[in-house]
């Protein structure tokens, strides 16, 4: 814990190490990861990548990266490691089918520049240099990297409390334009409301929270309590079988417009619409303990035609194949959520993210032409085997994290969020 309020710094790009040339811009947010891991080459065969100009990281131009030592305490290699000096590989599966990436962990500097003029912090992160991905990133997910923002030691807000940097918390603000902020050290505001983080399958090891009950406009529905996971890297929220049943069938019944199906659609209650007559929407809240309650501010997905025009509208949510939901980014939007790791809670206030709308970037530092050379290049990305399997800071899965993976299987695959400013209280 710090002794005092450290002042509020601004990151200018995420991971924007000291690599010359090549800004990284991470494009995806996980709450479940605990590693930040960016592409240091190209995914080849990636559709989305012919028209954008990405920023690739290459450790040997940036003179503060140094490879982790699979001796290291984060680097789970154990056994393997045969010389204490030999580079920590990381190996991760996620949750969506055949979705990898591999590479090797390094340590490198992230540099922080205070909002108010204050000196200038450099904080050191282990990032996960992606040197091969598989699954989805072929399709463009994610195209840049993942800023993993879980509860392990290996993660950003892990770090950034153990260098007295920031306390252990931080918040996002997410806009409806798919846009936000996130700031490290925040714990929010003396108005806002909270609920704490509970076990997850016996593990205090993600954010999850317990939903009290389950409201459709003003009515709050029987035996629909259950445990959440709170992740902005998912696109839209999914509920429990029973409970997902009671409220689609409750909110169809309070609807006041002629159901439609959709072709190809994943949802199930859509509804017409036009531009000159949209119908009362009821409103989704999920209530917690000691009366804290949290209304979605847009629980619906529309639809135009042709021309553009509102053609209709669905009701955002899915079923999970699990008893446990998870509170994605569709209801997160237009809230300032803070991640209280030092309190272990969850706090939420309305926010339209104007502070987010004020940051500022500077240019990057000049070339290091005498960095040591990396080890991997890139051209070997697709033709080297894939690195030994060892992932940092995470505990081996158990059968309640394969119950899990199973539930996290099913939900939509990361959310591009163009967050390109990261502050820090």
């Amino acid at each position: 814990m710090l002794g005092r309020q450290a002042p509020p710094f601004l990151l200018h790009w995420i991971l924007g190490v000291t690599c010359s040339g090549c800004p990284v811009i991470v494009s995806g947010v996980l709450l479940c990861l605990a590693t930040v891991e960016i592409w240091c080459s190209v995914i080849n065969g990636a559709s989305i990548m012919q028209d954008r100009d990405l920023g690739i990281y290459k450790p040997a131009e940036s003179m503060t990266s140094r490879h982790l030592p699979c001796s290291h305490e984060l680097c789970l290699l154990g056994s393997g490691c045969a010389n204490p000096k030999q580079p920590c590989p990381y190996n991760i599966e996620y949750f969506s089918e055949n979705t990898t990436s591999s590479g090797l962990l390094i340590e490198d500097t992230v540099h922080l520049d205070s909002k108010e003029g204050h000196v200038p912090v450099n904080a050191s992160v282990i990032i996960g240099c992606g040197r091969k991905q598989s699954g989805d990133y072929l399709d463009g997910i994610a195209p840049d990297g993942l800023l993993g923002l879980g509860m392990a030691d290996i993660s950003v807000p892990s770090f950034l409390a153990r260098a007295g940097l920031a306390r252990n918390s931080f918040s996002m603000c997410l806009k409806e334009n798919d846009s936000g902020r996130i700031f490290f050290g925040d714990q929010g505001v003396s108005t806002q409301q909270s609920t704490p983080f509970v076990p997850l399958y016996g593990k205090l090891q993600t954010y999850a929270v317990n939903v009290g009950k389950s409201c459709v406009g003003h009515k709050c529905l029987e035996g629909t309590s259950f445990q959440a996971l709170v992740d902005s890297g998912t696109s839209f929220t999914s509920l429990p079988p029973d409970v997902y049943k009671a409220v689609t069938m409750e909110f169809d019944k309070q609807m006041n417009a002629s159901r439609v199906p959709y072709e190809d659609s994943t949802w199930k209650y859509c509804y017409s619409a036009n531009p000159l007559e949209m119908p009362d929407v009821p409103t989704i809240t999920l209530t917690f303990a000691a009366n804290k309650s949290f209304q979605a501010v847009n629980p619906i997905l529309r639809f135009n035609d042709q021309q553009g025009a509102l053609a209709g509208f669905c009701l955002a949510v899915l079923p999970s194949p699990e008893p446990v939901g998870i509170i994605a980014q569709n209801f997160l939007v237009g809230y300032h959520v803070v991640f209280d790791r030092e309190n272990m809670k969850l706090g939420w206030y309305r926010s339209e993210c104007h502070d987010a709308d004020n940051s500022t970037t500077v240019p990057l530092g000049p070339s290091q032409h005498n960095s040591p050379e990396d080890p991997l290049p890139s051209n070997e990305q697709q033709t080297s085997p894939t690195v030994t399997p060892a992932v940092a800071g995470t505990a081996p899965p158990s059968s309640g994290s394969t119950n899990l993976q199973t539930l996290l299987a099913s939900a939509y695959p990361l959310l591009l969020l163009t967050i390109s400013t990261v502050f820090i209280s």
